[in-house]
């Protein structure tokens, strides 16, 4: 096997890692109240209504609370925006990267709806998209830090 062939096989490693580690925390963590599913359907369809109540009640609700929805969401879907274009041969641009993270991000949202685990929010759609456009700018980031010292290797 080719290193080209290893770093290839780690990388797809890592991103379905990711995804089964995303897919467990959403649906099956107990840390995260996913003990059961829910007699009533959970949902807010009005943007940016649980940002707003999270910052308004900061103090009732607490630190831990307001990171974990907010900031939470946006650090869950930035490996996503990070190892995409890696396991797509860096052919995956920003457009790619936001719309694949909104239809991942739109999937587990609707599944949470239809399951009854967890809550469907559009906030959390928003909140996951900019996690992925926000780790697609790591990406860059990183690529163009090594692509400088790949550079600077070869003079």
């Amino acid at each position: 096997m080719s290193r080209k062939n290893i770093q290839t096989a780690i990388k797809w490693l890592v991103f379905i890692s990711y995804i089964a580690a995303l897919v467990y925390f959403v649906f099956f963590a107990e840390m995260f109240g996913r003990t059961g599913f829910s007699e009533q359907y959970r949902y807010n369809l009005v943007p940016f209504k649980e940002i707003r109540r999270f910052i308004i009640y900061f103090s009732q609700l607490g630190a831990t609370a307001v990171f974990l929805n907010i900031a939470g969401n946006i650090v869950a879907f930035m490996p996503f925006g990070f190892c995409l274009p890696m396991v797509t041969a860096h052919r995956t641009r920003l457009l790619g990267v936001f719309l694949g993270t909104f239809g991942l991000s739109l999937a587990i949202e609707l599944i949470q709806l239809v399951s009854r685990v967890g809550s469907c929010d559009v906030d959390d759609l928003i909140l996951n998209t900019l996690g992925g456009v926000f780790g697609y700018g790591c990406f860059c980031l990183a690529k163009r830090l090594t692509a400088g010292r790949k550079a600077d290797r070869q003079e």
